[in-house]
């Protein structure tokens, strides 16, 4: 897999989107595919009881789950996601990740259209 930068995948290359990144022990791992000034789109690795500590999404962050089992809470409500389900974070919310197994997951952020 080419990869322009160290950044972000090379465009017109193929990939597996599942073989972007790979689980380290006790660790979180994430990998831009695609980062513009309007948004985002990274892949993410969390190893079992591993956290993303308690963040705030300023901007719609949709969530696809790619591998595994993921908890999510966004204000005060718990998801379990399992591979293929996603999910909108809504803009100014506050979430948290736990990761009770292994999962994989692609983040996509939109950073435009908030002017309406």
């Amino acid at each position: 897999m080419e990869r322009k930068g160290n950044l972000e995948l090379a465009k017109g290359s193929e990939h597996v989107i599942t073989e972007i990144i790979e689980y380290l022990t006790d660790s979180v791992v994430s990998k831009r595919i695609l980062s513009k000034v309007t948004g985002s789109v990274t892949a993410s690795a969390m190893d079992v009881g591993t956290q993303v500590e308690e963040r705030i999404s300023h901007f719609d962050n949709y969530i696809q789950i790619i591998d595994g089992s993921a908890e999510l809470t966004i204000d005060i409500k718990k998801f379990t996601l399992t591979r293929g389900q996603g999910i909108i974070i809504p803009a100014n919310s506050n979430y948290i990740f736990n990761a009770n197994k292994q999962f994989k997951m692609v983040s996509t952020i939109i950073k435009s259209g908030y002017e309406d």
